[in-house]
């Protein structure tokens, strides 16, 4: 891992221009190495990597009679949205990327999607769940991973099921990808019948989450919905139970799905996460590794569990590389018809595209999972709760139940 993290500084400071080899193809991207969003961007980064080195040592990309290596050029963007169109069309005109790989977080993909669209380059996105740069008409932008109006589907049912008359806060960042999310689950709520008896926002930049937590148990609520990435989702669920906001149930965005949620010990305990991937899910792929083969490859390689975030950047890789292999070229019109053609099993889950002209290139084939932090055999880690179909423990309600 630590040879990774010294070739990818390289490729940072030195950003050397992509292979002029007619037998490499170069993927450009960037990722917040620093900043806020750097946790979640490290995961996806490691499923980036992984994948090129898996390609590259199994002789590269299959493209007619010729194999075609991999190589990565890439920078950081500091978690910053104003530096991402800067380098990726720095990637696009000064390095030759002939592929890109979308930042991670929707605040910087939208404005990434700005400039692959312009230069007509595919960008497969596993960093970005907001749905509204696939609703302006874009043709090279392809989602891997579930959209941001089903993240809480699954919280919303189980909550419903458990708890009929459930009162839920919902507290969530400021950002694209965070509203979006919650302003959808407030529907769901609705409609499935639930009280929301707060629905506010704070900023990004919020660290000391304690007022906040004092509004939330003046509201009376049983529930507690929102977060936004890492930080502020682990800031907010060690200050709740620090304060003893005494929730029966806890659905935090993006922070609990990272195995470093741990450290927070029994704050962890009994949340809930809306997940993208688990490695308890299995799914029959139809292309690349099971789950079983990319958890113990990953591990052996990295020195880390994958989570979901290195899960759906290895599966960005792998679906392009499945789409350049379909469509026997480089040429990115041939590609690109590969991926709205596509609709395959991966052991991420199923991976089909809408090819209409409102919502192209949004994930529509994808399913989430919910997961709970619990105790295994006396140590913290997730399970799978929900869908029932997929569980690989039950769900605990209440909270008090984890104690």
């Amino acid at each position: 891992m630590k040879r990774l993290y010294l070739l990818a500084a390289a490729a940072t400071l030195f950003a050397a221009p992509a292979l002029a080899q007619d037998n490499t193809i170069t993927v450009g991207f960037t990722a917040s190495r620093t900043g806020p969003l750097n946790v979640d961007s490290t995961g996806q980064e490691r499923g980036y990597n992984f994948w090129r080195d898996e390609v590259n040592a199994a002789g590269g990309i299959k493209v007619g009679n010729k194999r075609y290596k991999v190589n990565f050029v890439s920078y950081d963007d500091q978690s910053v949205g104003g530096r991402v169109q800067q380098l990726y069309t720095r990637l696009i005109n000064q390095d030759k990327a002939n592929f890109l790989f979308s930042p991670y977080s929707s605040g910087l993909t939208a404005p990434a999607t700005v400039i692959s669209e312009q230069y007509g380059k595919i960008m497969i996105d596993s960093g970005g769940a907001e749905e509204k740069p696939f609703e302006t008409g874009n043709k090279y932008l392809f989602m891997v991973i579930t959209s941001a109006s089903h993240y809480l589907s699954g919280a919303i049912e189980a909550l419903k099921k458990n708890d009929p008359h459930a009162k839920i806060a919902m507290v969530y960042s400021d950002d694209p990808f965070s509203k979006a999310v919650l302003a959808a689950a407030a529907e769901q709520a609705k409609a499935a019948g639930l009280d929301v008896v707060m629905n506010e926002s704070y900023s990004p930049s919020t660290t000391d989450f304690g007022p906040i937590v004092n509004k939330i148990v003046s509201s009376n609520a049983d529930a507690f919905l929102g977060g936004g990435h890492y930080s502020d989702g682990a800031t907010l669920a060690r200050q709740m139970h620090d304060q003893k906001a005494n929730m029966k149930w806890e659905s935090i965005l993006v922070a609990p799905a990272d195995d470093k949620f741990a450290e927070l010990g029994p704050a962890a305990l009994g949340v809930t996460v809306p997940s993208q991937w688990e490695v308890q899910v299995n799914y029959k792929p139809q292309f690349g590794p099971t789950t079983a083969q990319f958890a113990k490859a990953f591990s052996d390689k990295m020195h880390a569990k994958p989570d979901y975030h290195s899960a759906s950047g290895y599966t960005s890789g792998v679906v392009l590389q499945h789409a350049i292999e379909q469509a026997g070229s480089i040429d990115p019109e041939k590609v690109a018809a590969a991926l709205n053609a596509m609709d395959i099993t991966t052991f991420f889950g199923r991976i089909k595209f809408a090819t209409d002209p409102g919502h192209h290139g949004l994930q529509i084939g994808h399913k989430m999972v919910l997961a709970q932090w619990q105790k295994i055999n006396g140590n913290l880690g997730r399970q799978v709760v929900w869908p029932t179909e997929a569980q690989s423990a039950n769900l605990l309600y209440p909270i008090s139940a984890t104690q």
